[in-house]
C-alpha cells in the first residue's frame, strides 16, 4: 500500500486501527462501465475532461493494479458477481441473442449476498448473463432490473456494418431486434440509435431514483454502463462537449453520470453510509481505433491476457473509512469484491469454493497491507490458461492472440482487422516493466518454476484447453431446459 501524501499518515492509521471494531454495515454501490481502458480517465492520466470521477479519486482511493477475470464481456461480470474466476462457473467469452446459457441456479451473486442481510437491490444497465426470464437479474438477487439483456453491438442497425465485408455485414444483420427489459418483460422490442443515444441518462435516472427511495434502509445498487462498448451513443447534451471526439463525448456523460450518484448521496446524508466502487469490464477495444480507449502503458487491450486486456481503472470511496487521495499499488480483482462485501455487512459467504480474498486491509490502508493473492489465473479464448501471476510476476505460456500490430485502428465507428500472433513462453516483471516488452525467464528460473507449479494447481482445478487438462473445480453454467420460458419480443 502506498500513499500519494505524507498527510495521508494519520487517516491510515486511524483507519487501521479502527479495523478492530468494523464498521457499521455499508451501502454498496458498484458502477461498471463497458471497455474502459485504463488510461481513458483523469486519475489515470487520461485527457478526458472527467471532474467527477477525478473527485472520486481525490475521496478514495485509486487502485492501480486491479484485475478482471477474463478480457471480454459476459465472462469478466460473471466472476464480479460471484467472486469466482469465470472457469469456475462455466461462462466464457460473450453470450449472444441466440444463447441458451446463463449464469447457474446455485451460484451466490453479490445482490444474494446482500438480501442475507435485508438490502434492497436493483441492477440497471448492461446484463450479460442470459437473457431469457431464468437468468435475468430477478432470478438472481436484484429487487429491480433496467437495461439491455447483452451488448448494444449485438443489433442489426449498427451503423458500422455498412462498412464491413458482406459476408460478416450480413452475419450481423441477422441479429434480432435488440430488446430493452424492464424486470423479466422487454418493455422495448425494437432499440433505436436514438434510444441508444439515452441509454446512459435513463440509467442513471433510474439509480438515482433507487438511491432516494431507499435511503432509509441498505442498499446495493449494481450501474453495469452499456457505453462506452461500439456502437458509441451519447444524449444531445454531450456532443461535441469533451473535445477528444465521439469517444471522449461518451466518456464525458459517463463521468456525468457517476457525478450525479455522488450528489445524490451527499445531498441524502449518505456518502459516509456509502462504499462507491468504480471499474471496468475489460480494457478497450483497440481495433475500433478513434471509437476506442487507450490501455496508456500497458501492452494490448480487450480480447488478450496481457495488461492492457485485463488491468482495470479502479477507484473506491468511503469517507471516513476508504483513506482520502491515496494509492494502492498492491494486486487486487473483481473477484475480490464478494468476499470483502461479505465482510463489511456481515454475510456469510456460499458453501460452494469462491476465488475472491477479502481485501479490507487494502480498501481501509492498513500499514504493510499486501496482495491476499499468492497467484491469479488468466484464461481465454475456450478455456486456455494463457498466464499466471502473482503481485510482481507474470508469466505467460505460448499461446495466440489478436493484435493491430503496429498498425492504427478502425475510423468511423468501424473496426480494423487484427492479425493473429504468437507469444512464447515469458516472463515479465510486473513492477518494472507493467508493458510486458521484456522476457526476463532465463534471469529468473525460480519464478518460473514457482508460477509454473501454481498453474499446474489451477489446470487440474480449472481445466486448461492448452495443455490439454480437465479441471475438476468447475460448476455448469445454467441451460435452457425445454419446459424454461423465452425472452419473448
Amino acid at each position: 500500500m502506498r500513499a500519494v501524501a505524507p498527510a495521508l499518515t494519520a487517516a491510515l492509521a486511524a483507519a487501521a486501527t479502527a479495523q478492530s471494531e468494523p464498521p457499521p454495515p455499508p451501502n454498496l454501490v458498484v458502477i461498471l462501465v463497458d471497455d474502459l481502458g485504463w488510461a481513458d480517465i483523469g486519475p489515470f492520466g487520461g485527457e478526458i475532461p472527467t471532474p467527477n470521477l477525478d473527485r472520486l479519486a481525490a475521496q478514495g482511493m485509486k487502485f492501480t493494479d486491479f484485475a478482471v477475470s477474463s478480457p471480454v464481456c459476459s465472462a469478466s461480470r460473471a466472476a464480479l458477481l460471484t467472486g469466482c474466476y469465470h472457469r469456475r462457473v462455466g461462462i466464457g467469452g460473450a453470450l449472444g441473442p441466440d444463447a441458451e446459457i446463463g449464469l447457474g441456479d446455485g451460484e451466490l451473486t453479490l445482490a444474494e449476498l446482500c438480501r442475507q442481510r435485508g438490502y434492497a437491490t436493483a441492477c440497471f444497465g448492461k446484463w450479460h448473463l442470459g437473457h431469457h426470464p431464468r437468468f435475468l437479474p430477478l432470478q438472481h438477487g436484484f429487487d429491480e432490473y433496467f437495461g439491455l439483456p447483452y451488448s448494444n453491438d449485438m443489433w442489426p442497425l449498427h451503423p458500422a456494418y455498412a462498412n464491413l465485408p458482406d459476408a460478416a455485414a450480413a452475419r450481423k444483420r441477422g441479429y434480432p431486434p435488440l430488446p430493452l427489459v424492464e424486470g423479466n418483460r422487454v418493455v422495448d422490442a425494437e432499440v433505436t440509435a436514438a434510444d441508444q443515444a439515452q441509454l446512459t441518462q435513463w440509467y442513471t435516472d433510474r439509480a438515482v431514483s433507487f438511491v432516494e427511495r431507499h435511503r432509509d434502509r441498505p442498499f446495493f445498487l449494481y450501474l453495469p454502463h452499456s457505453m462506452v462498448h461500439v456502437p458509441l451513443f451519447a444524449s444531445h447534451e454531450f456532443h461535441g462537449k469533451s473535445g477528444h471526439g465521439r469517444f471522449g463525448d461518451v466518456v464525458m456523460e459517463i463521468d456525468w453520470s457517476v457525478g450525479r450518484v455522488l450528489d445524490a448521496l451527499d445531498r441524502l446524508d449518505l456518502a459516509e453510509r456509502t462504499l462507491v466502487v468504480f471499474t471496468s469490464d475489460n480494457g478497450p477495444w483497440l481495433g475500433y481505433g478513434e471509437h476506442a480507449g487507450s490501455a496508456g502503458p500497458l501492452r494490448e487491450g480487450k480480447g488478450t491476457t496481457f495488461e492492457g486486456g485485463i488491468r482495470a481503472p479502479t477507484l473506491v470511496r468511503w469517507p471516513g473509512h476508504v483513506p482520502a487521495g491515496a494509492v494502492c499499488s498492491e494486486f487486487a480483482a473483481t473477484i475480490d469484491l464478494l468476499p470483502t462485501f461479505a465482510r463489511l455487512i456481515g454475510a456469510e459467504l456460499p458453501a460452494h469454493r469462491i476465488d475472491g480474498r477479502d481485501i479490507t486491509p487494502l480498501l481501509f490502508g492498513a500499514p504493510d497491507a499486501k496482495s491476499p493473492h499468492e497467484a491469479f489465473y488468466c484464461y481465454y479464448d475456450g478455456g486456455q490458461l494463457q498466464a499466471v501471476r502473482d503481485a510482481r510476476w507474470k508469466l505467460h505460456f505460448a499461446h495466440r492472440y489478436a493484435t493491430l500490430g503496429d498498425r492504427a485502428g478502425g475510423k468511423g465507428g468501424a473496426p480494423a482487422p487484427y492479425a493473429n500472433a504468437r507469444i512464447e513462453r515469458s516472463l515479465f516483471d510486473l513492477h518494472a516493466d507493467p508493458g510486458e516488452t521484456t522476457d526476463v525467464a532465463a534471469e529468473h528460473p525460480d519464478v518460473v518454476a514457482r508460477l509454473q507449479r501454481l498453474a499446474q494447481a489451477a489446470r487440474e482445478d480449472l481445466g486448461d484447453t492448452l495443455t490439454p487438462t480437465e479441471g475438476k473445480g468447475i460448476r455448469p453454467a445454467g441451460r435452457l431446459g425445454a419446459s424454461d420460458e423465452r425472452l419473448r419480443w
